[in-house]
């Protein structure tokens, strides 16, 4: 997400939903059916993280997972959930054990007026599937994402030079958090204001988590790349990181999205995003709060233009088009092109049971935590690798 966190999320937002996903010619293919049923042993086990997996071992394979579902990795895993994607919904259910926090994205804080504010979106809050939920791990944490909507600049100059404002906002998160039940919230709030007034916005940060950790609620802030797709330094570097880390209790960094649609490639090359971790936690001290992104959807690069995927729509083109997986070995991700009738060459990239181990296995090599955008977008048999 090159140009702001808001337009990052608000472009997966607005794309990344199954009904804005087109259709390929229809072809007839091999029929290679998913099996639904549990498996005795995890793909690693079964021998499925491979670089080279042919098409019709992931259509075969990827709705099979471990019918013993514990965690294996060490550090805090946070998933988030849209309600445009309904088997979001189900994954927290199905996989509990291997979360540690659920972020709705539900709710958006608007600004009314002097010292007025409001929490939209709750009509999205479905205590029936948080109880499930809950169900499925007694201990995991509900920190629905909170976005700072329809804020003007004035809105945001007025609040931040404000002390009485700051105050304010925060009660409105404690009254919310009361009434509804939540564990804290997920902040997305930094990059509207494209980097600038970052003294400011640590200032407010600090003061929102300071008094939702004083209630025991948790307070998870996201972050843009620490570096971007040129090489430049982003929008949140080591100086706010620092600053910070005593108070946030997770940073949940947007690594991904490395590749736009004039520019085909992989969405989080693996040097990049090691590289993003290290420069703002070049110690270890606060770097167990960095919640590695990991997206689970890919894009289908078509000329000028990059159409996301969901896991259904890619078990469709690997039906319909019988292409051979790729291995990129710099980025480590999986990839494949394939051509519509009279049309132009597609290329996609899409997580794979491999770029997604290797994903984990550096995060716990550098002992960070993960963050998955997002749940239901990927394939079942992934959260076996968690």
């Amino acid at each position: 997400m090159k140009a702001t966190l808001f337009l990052a999320h608000a472009i997966a937002c607005a794309l990344l939903v199954g009904a804005t996903l087109s259709k390929t010619d229809p072809k007839k293919t091999p029929k290679a059916d998913a099996e639904t049923s549990l498996a005795d042993s995890s793909v690693l086990e079964r021998g499925l993280v491979v670089s080279d997996p042919s098409w019709k071992d992931v259509v075969k394979e990827e709705k099979r997972y471990s019918a013993h579902i514990q965690r294996t990795f060490p550090g805090p895993v946070l998933g988030y959930v849209t309600p445009w994607n309904s088997h979001g919904y189900d994954v927290p259910k199905m996989f509990g054990p291997k979360l540690t926090s659920v972020c709705p994205v539900w709710l958006q804080l608007r600004r009314r007026g002097p010292e007025t504010f409001d929490v939209t979106g709750l009509h999205d809050h479905d205590p029936g599937w948080v109880k499930a939920v809950r169900k499925s791990n007694k201990k995991v944490r509900l920190v629905p994402r909170l976005l700072f909507d329809g804020w003007s600049y004035q809105d945001y100059v007025s609040v931040l030079g404000s002390e009485d404002e700051i105050e304010e906002l925060g009660s409105e998160l404690l009254d919310v958090a009361k009434t509804e039940g939540f564990d804290g919230f997920t902040l997305e709030l930094w990059s509207q204001l494209g980097g600038n007034k970052r003294k400011e916005l640590v200032h407010m940060v600090k003061h929102i988590c300071e008094t939702l950790k004083a209630k025991r609620l948790d307070c998870i802030l996201v972050i843009p790349p620490a570096v971007t797709s040129a090489g430049q330094p982003g929008m949140f570097g080591v100086e706010e990181f620092e600053q910070l880390a005593p108070v946030v209790d997770g940073f949940s960094l947007m690594t991904y999205d490395y590749s736009s649609g004039g520019r085909p490639g992989p969405s989080s090359p693996l040097p990049w995003v090691r590289d993003c971790v290290l420069q703002l936690a070049p110690d270890t001290q606060w770097r167990q709060k960095i919640l590695l992104g990991l997206n689970l959807y890919g894009l289908d690069f078509a000329g000028q233009a990059a159409e996301p995927i969901l896991g259904a729509r890619y078990i469709e083109i690997l039906r319909e088009n019988r292409p051979k997986l790729l291995w990129d070995e710099y980025s480590s991700e999986h990839y494949f092109s394939y051509k519509r009738s009279n049309a132009a060459k597609h290329v996609v990239y899409y997580p794979s049971l491999k770029s997604i181990y290797m994903r984990i296995s550096l995060a716990a090599e550098l002992g960070t935590g993960i963050s998955l955008w997002e749940l239901g977008q990927g394939l079942d048999y992934f959260y076996d690798l968690l």
